[in-house]
């Protein structure tokens, strides 16, 4: 059986938002490797597979950190956004940086169960994105162990066309539509401006050819959201040792849902791909 608590930790951000997560670990005092992993775009860490898939890591020998983003405007418990602030303003250069708080926080919140040297990462969508860029920061390019990426982009270049840019700009926000709640949010201005300003530390082609962990890059076949054409670019880009699986019949969810209604033959084929690449490149 596994032990888990619930962890606080205080963004890097410029306001006063917090970092809500669960760690969990095996039995047996360790040190085991341990497993970061990062939430997508209306996502947050409860989401359907996430709560499985610490499970099956877990049980594999693995601490598994989860966290949802600050900008995810979602606390534990939580089923739509409730702070719509901080989902408005949030942006992907905050997302890298939560992600690199986390990881430097891992020792603590694990009360030393985690391995030192034994540090990963996992990250689906975009958050598999901010999971490549992390894994290229010079803080730790040289220390992760092992990266897994699961439907993860390729380019920020993807928001809207220009017209629907100037109108962001004009309004300062962008309407969405959340399809699994239908709740309506904004995008603040903020995500746009750090896109064009910050094009080059946010460029995820340069930062695959800087990471040295070991990389698995899974894709489904079927994705609807990310094509899978953006895990060929990745993977043409990388230059560490990296293996690209794609998961046939795989959509963006490789089939799962949120509630979790089990597994399907797709989720279970990337959930076998990654624990293996996580187990072969920590032990």
């Amino acid at each position: 059986m596994s032990e888990q608590r619930a962890f606080e930790l205080e963004s890097p951000g410029s306001f006063d938002d917090v970092l809500h997560g669960v760690v969990q670990w095996p039995e047996g005092p360790g040190p085991h490797p341990a497993v970061v992993i990062c939430h997508g775009f209306k996502g947050f860490y409860e989401w359907g597979f996430f709560p499985p898939l610490a499970d099956l890591l877990t049980d594999r020998g693995f601490v598994v950190v989860r966290f949802n983003y600050s900008g995810s405007g979602m606390r534990p418990g939580d089923e739509r956004v409730t702070d719509l602030d901080a989902f408005r303003r949030n942006t992907l250069s905050l997302e890298r940086d939560e992600t690199l708080k986390v990881l430097d926080s891992v020792h603590i919140l694990a009360q030393g169960r985690a391995a030192a040297d034994g540090l990963t990462l996992l990250g689906h969508s975009r958050g598999g994105a901010a999971a490549i860029l992390a894994a290229a920061h010079p803080e730790w390019r040289g220390r992760l162990r092992a990266l897994v990426t699961w439907a993860a982009l390729s380019s920020f270049d993807r928001y809207t066309t220009p017209d629907a840019r100037a109108a962001w700009r004009r309004d300062g926000v962008i309407p969405i539509v959340n399809g699994r709640t239908g709740q309506e949010l904004e995008l603040g201005i903020e995500l746009l401006e750090d896109v064009e300003q910050h094009a080059a530390s946010l460029d995820l082609g340069a930062a695959a050819e800087a990471i040295e962990a070991p990389w698995l890059i899974v894709h489904g076949a079927a994705d609807e959201t990310v094509p899978p054409s953006e895990a060929h670019t990745l993977d043409r880009r990388a230059s560490s040792l990296h293996e690209l699986q794609i998961v046939k019949g795989g959509s963006h969810t490789f089939g799962a849902q949120h509630p979790f209604a089990g597994p399907t033959r797709e989720l279970i084929r990337a959930m076998n791909g990654t624990q293996i690449w996580l187990r072969r490149h920590t032990r």
